[in-house]
């Protein structure tokens, strides 16, 4: 449960009973009254609090104390109780059992009052007094754990004001629209974390073990690194491992968004949660326990709760004196008139306690999380990961896209395309020297040569004292030779003559990557190599093209190979840069307009950071992966304009809903004031007002047809 971090203790335990976004604020409030606490946060997506603790005697019972004092339960990660979490059926009790009493108790009040009209009056204060003890209870206990001016405390003095004025109709139906008006606000949130909540389920508890050649289940907790496990069709992988069959058709829509099962070979990785679909297979576990793609997917939703929107701070600040100015507004408002103006008390006492209802912030404070929240659900989904309301944001300005070219803009697998052997060589001849020396290389033109190579079933033999050269090639012995493998730019004119500096200069110009191999310091044949455009690159564009969003290529590949990719896809370019120079392509556009970077390699990671929003290829290196503020999950460029528009739908969400949600206030605000409004319509009006925000945030979570809609 806990990991020790800077002299102190971070403890998590998974809560229950938080309804919306508002709910998880007072748990922070609550815990952040313990002493020796640093830090509270909620990560609501996933239910969890996370807390950054001295290292007290009883730190975590005092904590856990507090949290269930402030009307919420709780688990931990060592608990081994089953019955932390409550059950389906006791949950939806605790949901719907108060607002249905209430609604009969009012049904039962009413039919009596019609007929006797003394006892219906006093069987509506008994029904305000039912309906007042649940949340009257839980105003106290937030007023004990530091939160005094929580709806409950609002409504619980509006009810009993009513009662005590005589209007104990009003009050019953007040406390009864607010327990709607929760409803309405837990549907919200719980809408809004579906997204998370299926991401959590996709990986099963047992899985099938192999084990000396039996088979046995264990569960998914004790599997390790380089253990051998089977899975049958229909099956989810319950670590990410590596396939030991010759190949196998997987189902990867849960995690990329994309529906059509993926075909993996022999050696490939496979990611946790993906569904096994047309045999029996065997793989080896790669990942440790809680490190597996899921677990790190759901570990950057954490962290990206943390990131909280600019305009989402704002609000949640302005909530906590908007609230105390209400009260005290409502306060001038009861005694004001009645002491300086002989107005009678029991008008006032009445619209005094209306504003208090009106004065009610749920609606505002719900506004932009539960817009952010459902975004944030709605883009995982499709296989995009944002990494918190702040980043959300940012997208939604973003006007200018840097793109990395190899690994973004291409597969990053370059082909040779060309074999031009010199000096009485063959195209075998040069293949098997090149090979030779580049073998043992990881890098994609080295790997690009062995590949076609042993594709072209040509022997070679790894090379003698084979070493790199910094910033030229790659050099080794064959048979008492020295063979280099170098960059035409890092050789001489004595080296390559005019004509083969043409031949380069042509191949280039095709957008082609060019080495020159070398005998013993004589040029012995050229090997041109291209790599292939991602097959969405050229859509991609276009649709970011359509949103106003423009494109421009960064690359360290030479001016002539990146001028023919940009030809292709129809974008501005810069060529021959350095990782550092990227750095100042990125902040020189930045300059200009918001300008995100997307890419996939630790040289990226720096430009990235440099950007006004940094854009991951899902696979890319783990650096690319934590420096970016979004990532595209599914490898698929085109999502990027998916992101935009979603960014600037939620955008536009949120203003609609703090427009409604104070629009309303105000309306309400002034109707109350000259005596158009009673109690009635005030909660009305705060839980239409919330309901009325929480469909509008609900919109995000629809189908991509519908969200452009709502960018339109």
């Amino acid at each position: 449960m806990a990991e020790i971090a800077k002299g102190n203790t971070r403890l998590t335990w998974q809560v229950f009973g938080m309804d919306c976004p508002s709910c998880a604020k007072k748990v922070e409030t609550a815990v952040s009254q313990v002493s020796g606490v640093e830090h509270a946060k909620i990560l609501f997506a996933t239910e969890k609090l996370v807390v950054d603790a001295s290292q007290s005697h009883n730190i975590a019972e005092r904590i856990e104390q507090a949290v269930k004092k402030a009307g919420y339960s709780l688990s931990s990660g060592s608990d081994t109780t089953p019955a932390a979490k409550p059950s389906v059926t006791q949950q939806r009790l605790k949901e719907y059992g108060p607002p249905a009493l209430m609604a009969i108790m009012i049904l039962l009040s009413w039919v009596l009052e019609s007929f006797y009209p003394t006892a219906g009056r006093i069987a509506f204060t008994v029904t305000t007094i039912v309906g007042l003890i649940p949340i009257g209870l839980q105003a106290i206990r937030l007023t004990r754990s530091g939160t005094p001016f929580a709806i409950e405390t609002l409504m619980s003095v509006s009810a009993i004001g009513a009662l005590f004025i005589g209007a104990t109709e009003e009050a019953a139906m007040v406390l009864m629209l607010f327990m709607i008006g929760e409803l309405l606000e837990s549907y919200a949130a719980n809408r809004a974390r579906q997204g998370v909540t299926a991401l959590m389920a996709l990986l099963p508890e047992e899985a099938v073990q192999i084990v000396n050649g039996e088979r046995k289940m264990v569960p998914t907790g004790n599997l390790r690194p380089g253990d051998i496990i089977e899975i049958a069709p229909g099956t989810r992988l319950p670590v990410d491992a590596q396939l030991l069959g010759t190949s196998a058709s997987f189902d990867e829509s849960a995690l990329t968004g994309e529906s059509i099962p993926v075909e993996r070979v022999n050696g490939e990785k496979v990611a946790a949660g993906s569904l096994a679909v047309d045999t029996v297979i065997q793989l080896k576990v790669l990942s440790e326990p809680g490190q597996n793609a899921i677990d790190r997917i759901l570990t950057l939703i954490e962290e990206a709760e943390e990131r909280r929107a600019p305009i989402e701070r704002f609000i949640d600040r302005f909530s906590r004196y908007y609230t105390p100015a209400i009260m005290l507004f409502a306060f001038f408002v009861v005694i004001v008139p009645p002491l300086l103006f002989s107005q009678p008390w029991e008008t006032w006492i009445y619209r005094g306690l209306t504003l208090l209802l009106i004065g009610c912030p749920c609606a505002l404070v719900i506004s932009t999380p539960a817009a952010i929240t459902s975004a944030l659900a709605s883009a995982t989904r499709r296989g995009a990961l944002i990494k918190g309301g702040a980043a959300l944001e940012q997208l939604g300005t973003i006007s200018q896209i840097a793109f990395d070219k190899t690994g973004t803009l291409t597969e990053g697998k370059p082909m040779v395309t060309d074999v031009i052997p010199l000096q009485n060589m063959t195209e075998a001849q040069l293949l098997s020297l090149s090979a030779s020396v580049e073998s043992g290389s990881h890098h994609p033109l080295a790997q690009a040569i062995i590949r076609r190579t042993e594709e072209s079933s040509i022997n070679y033999v790894q090379a003698d004292q084979r070493r790199a050269i910094a910033g030229v090639g790659v050099q080794g012995i064959v048979d008492g030779q020295t063979i280099l493998i170098s960059s035409p730019s890092k050789l001489s004119a004595e080296q390559l003559s005019d004509s083969l500096q043409q031949q380069v200069m042509q191949l280039e110009e095709q957008g082609k990557t060019v080495v020159v191999a070398l005998q013993d310091n004589q040029v012995i044949g050229l090997l041109a190599l291209r790599d292939t455009l991602r097959a969405d690159a050229k859509q991609a564009l276009a649709a970011l093209n359509k949103i106003g969003v423009n494109g421009v290529m960064l690359t360290g590949d030479n001016p002539r190979a990146a001028a023919a990719i940009a030809h292709e896809l129809n974008i501005e370019y810069e060529a021959s840069l350095l990782p550092e120079d990227k750095v100042s392509a990125v902040i020189a556009l930045n300059k200009q307009q918001p300008t995100a970077m997307v890419g996939d390699g630790i040289n990226d990671a720096p430009a990235m950071k440099s950007a006004t929003i940094g854009i991951a290829m899902g696979g890319g290196t783990d650096v690319a992966l934590e420096t970016a503020d979004a990532a595209l999950t599914h490898n698929r460029l085109i999502g990027l304009s998916d992101m935009i528009v979603l960014s600037r739908a939620t955008r536009k969400i949120i203003r609609q809903n703090i427009t409604i949600a104070l629009g309303l206030k105000a309306i309400f605000l002034v109707t109350s004031l000259i005596g158009l409004t009673g109690l009635w319509l005030a909660v009305l009006a705060d839980s239409g007002a919330t309901a009325l925000v929480t469909a509008n945030a609900l919109r995000l979570l629809r189908k991509r047809k519908e969200e452009e809609e709502i960018e339109k």
